[in-house]
């Protein structure tokens, strides 16, 4: 009998074990929105989020959402706080170097300037980015001043204030603003391509995790949810795979 319990425990502490390893914290800024930000209910929420617990339930793992602010958020990854950055994180030869990446669910975009001006000094006046963005790199390689910020919206405030010529950023994020004309900001200057897409940031030793998640991206594009759900946060005109 003795024997008997000492297994039943072991068995029941193995599945434990197991039920454990199938929870998968995943990190996200929670204030770039659409792709995430925080909701009136003080949940995550955007295309991440949706996306996220789909390829979760599709790898047959169980998501816990976790936020972080930008300026840390590799490494806390590295350092153990979660298991994945999903938080509209570009796949760059730099970050590689840190971290590993599944596959894009993002193909690559282009970046965008939004000014008070049309005529607004895009080369050799003051641009904000938020930092440690390959928008910030890309800011710090051209004739204007880099004026960084720790968030997304900080950079548009900037240039509402008149702190900042413009600002640099990904499109899908300014497009928004752009639309409402909130202080006059509009779209200027040309797009520019930057990345190899968005892909969900892993540690380089989660071989195993990336298999997973890069699988369900798989399947999402093979059976067209990923396209839906990029065309629904997005919008009509978006990329898609």
């Amino acid at each position: 009998m003795k024997h008997l319990l000492l297994g039943t425990a072991a068995l029941a502490l193995t599945a434990t074990m197991a039920l454990a390893q199938d929870v998968v914290r995943m990190g996200t800024e929670g204030a770039y929105p659409p792709y995430n930000f925080i909701n009136d209910a003080g949940e995550v929420d955007g295309f991440e989020r949706e996306l996220g617990d789909e390829l979760c339930a599709r790898a047959e793992l169980t998501c816990e959402w976790v936020t972080n602010d930008w300026d840390s958020i590799i490494p806390n990854l590295t350092s153990g706080n979660y298991d994945t950055i999903i938080a509209g994180m570009s796949i760059t030869e730099e970050r590689e170097k840190v971290i590993d990446f599944t596959q894009n669910y993002y193909p690559p975009t282009a970046s965008r300037y939004m000014a008070l001006s049309d005529d607004a000094d895009l080369e050799g006046g003051v641009v904000a980015a938020q930092t440690n963005t390959i928008q910030a790199g890309h800011v710090a390689e051209t004739g204007a001043t880099l004026l960084e910020f720790a968030t997304p919206d900080e950079t548009v405030a900037a240039v509402r204030s008149g702190e900042a010529d413009a600002v640099f950023a990904d499109s899908d994020f300014l497009l928004p603003i752009a639309e409402e004309n909130d202080a006059g900001l509009k779209l200027v200057g040309e797009p520019v391509p930057l990345g190899g897409g968005i892909g969900l940031g892993l540690r380089e030793s989660d071989t195993e995790l990336k298999a997973k998640f890069d699988a369900a991206i798989t399947s999402m594009k093979e059976d067209g949810s990923l396209n839906e759900l990029l065309i629904k946060w997005f919008g009509e005109d978006t990329s898609t795979f």
